[in-house]
């Protein structure tokens, strides 16, 4: 997990935490954890953590491993995962200048640029709506609230959450903030 990344940990609908990950892994280890879910501030994803053992074994577990030196690229910290792809794009990638990660990469990274206000409000959007439907659900204006997320209309989301409790609406309005600039 990236070590700038941030946790918010709710008890119900009151916020415990908001802070990086080894903070988060501190509180969630000293006390008591039933009735707590934490997000993946960046997803809007619920996440679990194994908590067993000492703080120090459940940091070492969780915390990213220090950049270690040889070969291969540690420090741009690329990830080695499976793609499957058809043979004639395994052909055409094989054909590309430096090869098949170098043309990915490529492509991936110009895909990013052409549209990066588009992604970044694609990303506030899921992570938003990922965290309405976890803990907003079964809140008056859940409804409401989606689809003016989803259409970008920032006052209709706020009137939508207004008898939220405030933590959750709060925390919603964060998350969602990129997805309704200039609203």
């Amino acid at each position: 997990m990236d070590a700038d990344a941030t946790f918010t940990t709710f008890d119900g609908h009151s916020r415990r935490l908001t802070a990086p990950l080894a903070d988060t892994l501190t509180l969630l280890h000293a006390g008591p954890r039933a009735g707590l879910l934490t997000f993946d501030d960046r997803t809007g994803r619920g996440v679990d953590f194994d908590l067993s053992g000492t703080l120090d074994e459940v940091l070492a577990r969780h915390l990213p491993p220090e950049p270690r030196s040889g070969p291969g690229r540690p420090k741009l910290g690329v990830v080695s995962r499976e793609v499957s792809l058809l043979p004639r794009h395994w052909e055409w990638l094989e054909r590309q200048r430096g090869g098949a990660s170098a043309a990915l990469r490529r492509l991936i990274d110009e895909a990013r640029r052409a549209d990066p206000d588009g992604e970044r409000r694609a990303q506030a959007q899921a992570a938003a709506d990922r965290f309405l439907d976890a803990v907003g659900g079964d809140l008056p204006g859940f409804e409401a609230a989606t689809r003016a997320l989803y259409a970008g209309q920032r006052a209709a989301f706020e009137d939508a959450l207004a008898a939220w409790p405030p933590d959750v609406r709060t925390h919603a309005l964060y998350l969602a903030a990129p997805a309704l600039e200039g609203q």
